[in-house]
C-alpha cells in the first residue's frame, strides 16, 4: 500500500463527506429510516457512504472495501481491507448534538494501520501520517492543501485520578460499575469515535466500551489511537484487538494510555 497516497485520499474523502453531512445537518429537516437491526440511518449516512465508497474504489480498485451502509459487503472474511463508517454517531446527528464523525481506515493483517476521523460539526480532524504517527490538523481544512499538522500523543496517566471518557448514547450500568473500580478525576461523555481521539490527544486516559460495536465503528479511531501511542484490547481477556472478524462484530473493549493499571 502506498501510504502517502492513501493518507491524502482518505483525508480528502473525509472532508468531502463532512461537507455533505453538514449540508444535510443544517437543513430544516432530513429523512430518518430504521435498518434491519432497528438502528437509525439518515440520508446523510447514505450520501456520505456513496461519496467515500466511490472515491476509494476509484483510487484503490483492487482493495477490498467494507462499509456500514453496504450490507452486501458484510459476508466477506478478509484480513486486509479498507473500512468505512461514513457517519458514526447517527443518534447524535439526529439530535443535532454535533458528536458525530466520518471514519475511514486501512486494515492490514487484522491491524488498523492508518485512519482518519473527522468531526465536521466540531471542526476537528485527526489522522495518521504515512509513517503511522497521528496528528490533529488545524486550519481551514482545504481539500487539496494540508494545514498545520499538530502531533498528538497519549497522556502519562495518574492512576490516583484518571480522566475517563464514555459513550454519550450507550452508557449503561455495567459501564458505570466498571468505571467505578478506578480512581476517577473526571468523567466525560462523548459520542462516536471522538472518544478514541480524546484518549489519543491526552484529553482522556481511559475509554471502556461494554456494549455492541462493529469494526467500522472503531477501526479509524483505533488507528489514530495507536499512532498516538495508545492501546486497545479486548475487555474479556485484555488480548490485542484485531479486525476482519466474522461478521465484523467487535467484542467489548478497553482503549487507554499505557500506564493505566487495568482492572482484571
Amino acid at each position: 500500500m502506498d501510504f502517502d497516497r492513501l493518507v491524502v485520499v482518505m483525508r480528502r474523502l473525509a472532508l468531502e463527506a463532512g461537507d455533505k453531512i453538514i449540508e444535510i445537518y443544517n437543513s430544516p429537516e432530513f429523512e430518518v429510516k430504521s435498518k434491519s437491526d432497528a438502528s437509525p440511518v439518515t440520508e446523510a449516512d447514505e450520501a456520505a457512504d456513496a461519496l467515500i465508497s466511490a472515491g476509494l474504489t476509484e483510487a484503490f480498485p483492487e482493495m477490498a472495501l467494507v462499509t456500514e451502509e453496504q450490507a452486501t459487503s458484510h459476508g466477506q472474511t478478509v484480513s486486509t481491507f479498507l473500512i468505512v463508517d461514513p457517519l458514526d454517531g447517527t443518534k447524535e446527528f439526529i439530535k443535532r448534538r454535533g458528536d458525530f464523525t466520518v471514519n475511514i481506515a486501512y486494515v492490514e493483517d487484522g491491524v488498523p494501520l492508518r485512519g482518519v476521523v473527522y468531526a465536521p460539526a466540531k471542526r476537528r480532524l485527526f489522522y495518521t501520517l504515512a509513517d503511522g504517527r497521528s496528528v490533529e490538523e488545524t486550519g481551514t481544512f482545504d481539500k487539496e492543501t494540508i494545514g498545520v499538522q499538530v502531533p498528538i500523543t497519549v497522556s502519562v496517566p495518574d492512576n490516583r485520578g484518571l480522566m475517563v471518557v464514555a459513550s454519550k448514547s450507550h452508557r449503561d450500568q455495567a459501564t458505570d460499575d466498571y468505571i467505578n473500580q478506578y480512581a476517577v478525576k473526571d468523567l466525560a461523555s462523548a459520542g462516536s469515535s471522538l472518544k478514541f481521539c480524546l484518549v489519543a490527544t491526552g484529553e482522556a486516559d481511559l475509554y471502556p466500551r461494554l456494549g455492541r460495536t462493529m469494526e467500522w465503528d472503531t477501526a479509524a479511531g483505533d488507528a489514530v489511537l495507536r499512532g498516538a501511542g495508545g492501546v486497545m484490547v479486548r475487555f474479556d481477556d485484555q488480548a490485542p484487538f484485531t479486525y476482519g472478524k466474522p461478521g465484523f462484530e467487535n467484542p467489548f473493549f478497553i482503549a487507554f494510555a499505557p500506564g493505566v493499571l487495568l482492572v482484571k
